[in-house]
């Protein structure tokens, strides 16, 4: 699934240049065959107009988590995050999208574009780890 950009988070690196720069390039390749967790966000609507409303406040560059407070219409965690979750766990479409996704930098932050469209509705999906 294509994956948009915009600003990212302001994580913290570790290590010296050669291994952030080494650990950057590798989170940039996106997904590895036998990840089996990755640690999402996301932004749940109904409606189609609202979220391609929020897909135009993450294109500006507001953060996702400030974002997800206001739009998403599933309030179960603030800021959208759901935490790790395992394949198996997630409806099919949402895993799909996913276990697509590169994992989001400090300085990039990928989602979902187009949203996702599930039985519940349109969906924004980040990823911010993977193991």
């Amino acid at each position: 699934m294509p994956a948009k950009g915009s600003s990212g988070s302001g994580k913290g690196w570790k290590g010296d240049a050669a291994s952030r720069s080494d650990s950057a390039d590798k989170k940039a390749q996106g997904p590895k065959v036998g990840d089996n967790a990755v640690k999402v966000r996301h932004v749940l609507c109904e409606k189609h107009g609202k979220i391609m409303e929020t897909m135009e406040k993450l294109e500006s560059g507001m953060r996702f988590s400030e974002v997800a407070t206001q739009y998403s219409e599933e309030k179960a965690r603030q800021g959208g995050d759901l935490g790790w979750m395992t394949r198996g766990s997630m409806v099919g479409p949402f895993q799909k999208a996913a276990f697509a996704l590169p994992v989001s930098g400090m300085d990039k932050l990928v989602f979902t574009d187009p949203p996702v469209n599930i039985k519940f509705g349109y969906l924004i999906i980040v990823v911010e780890g993977r193991k």
